[in-house]
């Protein structure tokens, strides 16, 4: 359990990370990316982004997941159900809100589509920030004498 807890933890503070760098630097400098080649620009961003959240966020959700049947005793049932439901928002906006318009980018350049990716990415820095916290505090109770072998 201590593995899983750790695990858990890297994958999530990783995302945690990822998420404000995107929200404060990556997504607002789209507006100063090239215009004339921004299709490309755009598809090699959703390539690339790929590689560095895909495994994390997997491992996250995994992790998890795994949780919820091998919690530490010391670790409240409804920490990692809570963990769950802030990854539920956490994908449900990058399904529902950030995959749409990152397509809407492979047409070209639009002013709205990146201020409104901007916008709506709040919701999943709130997630994952959240997360953190929560998963800390369920290493820091696992992690207690005798919590975790």
């Amino acid at each position: 359990m201590k593995t899983l807890l750790l695990i858990q933890l890297a994958a999530t503070l990783f995302m945690v990370g990822v998420i404000w760098f995107v929200q404060v630097v990556h997504y607002p400098l789209f507006d100063r990316a090239d215009r004339t080649d921004f299709p490309a620009f755009a598809a090699e961003h959703q390539r690339l982004t790929g590689y560095v959240v895909g495994p994390p966020m997997l491992l996250e959700l995994a992790t998890a997941l795994l949780l919820l049947a091998y919690r530490p005793h010391t670790v409240p049932a409804w920490q990692p159900w809570l963990g769950i439901a802030l990854l539920a928002v956490a994908w449900g906006s990058t399904v529902l809100a950030q995959v749409p318009r990152h397509e809407l980018l492979l047409r070209g350049y639009d002013e709205a589509v990146c201020q409104t990716l901007v916008s709506s990415n709040w919701w999943r820095t709130a997630a994952w920030s959240l997360r953190g916290v929560l998963v800390l505090w369920m290493v820091s109770e696992g992690m207690t004498e005798g919590g975790v072998r």
